[in-house]
């Protein structure tokens, strides 16, 4: 499960709610590591395949949130690279 400050972040992108975050959670993801290093289109297939429903995979609203959680956690892990320098 994401850290509640995670979550908090998460929740301050557009298109980007509860429900998108207990979706990523219920297929596996706990981090913004695992998130930048996966891809849009797998995301939104897993998350599809777990609800039985295409409406995920066929969502213009699902895939742009699901884009920009992978943009911000690819940002993250950037900034925390460079502080570690």
């Amino acid at each position: 499960m994401f850290s509640q400050e995670d979550r908090d972040a998460l929740m301050t992108l557009k298109y980007v709610g509860e429900k998108v975050i207990d979706r990523l959670e219920e297929i596996g993801f706990s981090s913004f590591e695992q998130l930048a290093a996966s891809d849009v289109q797998s995301i939104l297939n897993d998350v599809s395949a777990a609800l039985n429903s295409t409406c995920w995979k066929n969502s213009p609203q699902a895939k742009m949130s699901i884009t920009n959680i992978i943009e911000y956690a690819k940002q993250n892990i950037d900034t925390q690279i460079k502080d570690m320098l």
